[in-house]
């Protein structure tokens, strides 16, 4: 059993300004107390071709965590427009919140965003050099993917991941953890992200 889990995420600033900075309400319960950090970070998917052009937009340790609930915003700048490829600025791509313990994985939090012109014209007629000041970004908040992964908490096995994780799509409402519904076991390939 997983001894911290997300409970919530609230996406705030939404939509914004592709230049704005993503800001996500995290919510964890941990069911003991863990004394090493928990190291989170998000990643912006800057193509679906090659994971070459993902970017960590930033990474935190948060911990010791005690047992109990805790809250916290963890904020992000925006991607850097050069690492994308110009064919793929615009349209959906994914942001990911991904958690880890002694170096493992045990939650990833996906949402697709929807990068595109707020001006209608511009939407019509997009320029070959994308302008990324009249970009705005929208991100889908009320379909997260949640993909869960099994891990050795206390670091003494061998500490590997499971070879299926648990994959969850929580209920669209920013109110009620994004955690209740039952997993469904998928492979590494069926994955969403």
């Amino acid at each position: 059993m997983a001894r911290v889990q997300i409970s919530n995420v609230n996406v705030l600033a939404n939509p914004a300004p592709f230049s704005d900075p993503f800001q996500f309400e995290v919510t964890i319960e941990c069911i003991d107390d863990l004394p090493s950090d928990i190291e989170c970070k998000i990643v912006y998917v800057g193509s679906a071709e090659s994971e070459q052009y993902d970017q960590v937009l930033d990474s935190i340790l948060v911990g010791p965590v005690p047992s109990g609930r805790h809250m916290f915003v963890f904020k992000a700048d925006a991607p850097d427009p050069s690492k994308i490829p110009v064919a793929d600025v615009l349209g959906v791509t994914i942001v990911l919140i991904i958690c880890s313990y002694l170096g493992k994985e045990f939650v990833r939090v996906g949402y697709y965003v929807n990068n595109d012109y707020a001006d209608p014209e511009l939407r019509e007629n997009p320029p070959d050099v994308p302008q990324f000041d009249k970009v705005q970004k929208n991100i889908l908040a009320s379909n997260p993917r949640v993909t869960r992964f099994k891990i050795d908490w206390d670091g003494q096995g061998q500490g590997m991941q499971s070879e299926q994780p648990e994959q969850s799509q929580p209920s669209s409402s920013h109110e009620e953890p994004i955690v209740q519904v039952p997993p469904v076991e998928m492979s590494m390939d069926a994955m969403a992200f």
